[in-house]
């Protein structure tokens, strides 16, 4: 029988390519983003070309969009094996004491809360599955280290790390795993900010020991990998897909 993964926030970047790669692992695949045109449309192109996939439109902020989402995927393919807690969003570059505590709550809402909302609508149905499941959290480099203004997003960032290894703690007596990815700069829509200011971008993109900027698929690797079976001994932990910035 197929696996079946949710993948949110994939409707482009890191989580298109990771729905993709499952799909090479001819996996059964549940798209859920915010923007229901371009998943509807991102999904469509992907059956066309044999893909078993469906779009649900999610904000992950939301607990009953959430809920929903988990129980469509179970409804239509009768179980749920993999859950990728992709979506985030970043911040308006300032300082925190120039912040409005609603960018503050967005960002945590979106970032941190979605991620608990994701695998607590999702685990029970990956304890009715043969096998048990596994779980992926996409963190951030920036989780790891500070960098001035964008406090929200490296505190999101930073819990998620934490958060990971709660859920790997409290659910892996089920045979469920749950790791996390930490990705540096990818070649993504939520760069594009830092992109348009030139002396500051040819900074931010060779700052790692690979002196490049990483491309979506090399973070979708590394999420299917964790996602699969030959990760089968590996639960609570984060993996670096930075290009050696932490290092640098």
């Amino acid at each position: 029988m197929k696996k079946v993964a949710l993948v949110t926030g994939a409707t482009g970047g890191i989580g298109l390519a990771t729905a993709k790669r499952f799909i090479d692992r001819e996996m059964a695949i549940v798209l859920c983003d915010i923007d229901e045109e371009k998943g509807t449309s991102v999904t469509e192109t992907l059956v066309n070309d044999g893909a078993e996939a469906m779009f649900v439109r999610c904000d992950v902020s939301n607990e009953e969009d959430v809920r929903d989402a988990c129980q469509k995927a179970v409804d239509q393919y009768g179980r749920l094996d993999v859950l990728v807690n992709n979506a985030g969003i970043g911040n308006r570059e300032t300082t925190l004491t120039e912040l409005t505590l609603s960018e503050w709550q967005k960002v945590i809402d979106v970032n941190l809360t979605g991620v608990y909302l994701g695998m607590k609508y999702a685990i029970p149905f990956m304890k009715e599955s043969d096998g048990g499941g596994a779980i992926v959290n996409v963190s951030s480099l920036l989780g790891f280290k500070g960098k001035k203004f964008v406090a929200p997003y490296n505190a999101s960032k930073a819990g998620v790390i934490t958060l990971t290894k709660n859920a790997a703690l409290e659910f892996g007596r089920d045979q469920i795993r749950v790791n996390a990815v930490a990705p540096g700069v990818i070649d993504t829509p939520i760069v594009d900010g830092w992109r348009e200011q030139e002396q500051k971008w040819k900074i931010m993109s060779s700052a790692n020991a690979l002196k490049r900027v990483g491309q979506p698929e090399e973070v979708a690797n590394a999420i299917s990998f964790l996602a699969s079976d030959e990760a089968s001994y590996i639960t609570g932990t984060t993996l670096m897909v930075d290009g050696g910035g932490l290092t640098y």
